[in-house]
């Protein structure tokens, strides 16, 4: 399987049969919909796979990404292509975008504390995994989006997950059989830190 990104950069494909990665069809229909909210942001990728979310974001002008996938193996190709794609934008040393790619159990990786908050949050869980509403619970319970921000599902077409609490769609696009959804929390959701980005600067 060939990567490349809209931009025309080739990357490198996760081993393996287990990675599914974005669909280039899907992946220009998402940053198109968030189009004047990735330059600049701090965009979370969690189920990163070959990282190919993750490097459209930075390729757009995203400051810092950052991306979890559990299996190490393909976590190293993520890491790889996050690392070519930040290459290819020219910056000073002050204004370089800031990358990397834990090994990480999705739910296990959001308990953690000490880290920023994010503007965009990207979700691609195995399909039939059942981590869409703990995904959404643990964002919320541990305040990772700043006021504001959103939440995206990738999720098969033919079983989009229910609303979890604490949360309102925003956007819902069909694109085949992959489907994306935008979330934001409630205003009245009230997790720890939900609001504020205190305690992860």
């Amino acid at each position: 399987m060939t990567l490349r990104l809209s931009g025309g950069r080739r990357l490198q494909s996760p081993p393996g049969s287990t990675a599914r990665p974005t669909a280039a069809r899907v992946r220009l229909a998402v940053m198109n919909l968030l189009a004047t909210r990735v330059p600049g942001s701090r965009w979370l990728d969690l189920c990163c796979g070959s990282g190919v979310m993750a490097c459209e974001a930075l390729q757009r002008g995203a400051s810092e990404v950052v991306a979890v996938e559990r299996d190490r193996r393909i976590a190293a190709v993520a890491r790889a292509n996050l690392e070519l794609v930040r290459r290819d934008r020219p910056a000073s040393p002050e204004t370089a975008p800031r990358c990397r790619v834990d090994g990480d159990e999705v739910l296990r990786w959001l308990t953690r504390r000490g880290e920023a908050s994010f503007d965009l949050i990207y979700a691609d869980p195995p399909y039939a995994a059942g981590l869409y509403g703990p995904i959404a619970a643990a964002v919320l319970s541990g305040g990772w989006l700043v006021p504001g921000g959103i939440l995206v599902w990738e999720c098969a077409s033919d079983a989009v997950p229910e609303l979890p609490p604490g949360w309102h769609g925003r956007d819902q696009r069909r694109y085949g059989g992959t489907t994306v959804v935008l979330l934001e929390v409630e205003a009245t959701a009230g997790g720890p830190g939900e609001g504020t980005a205190a305690g992860r600067d």
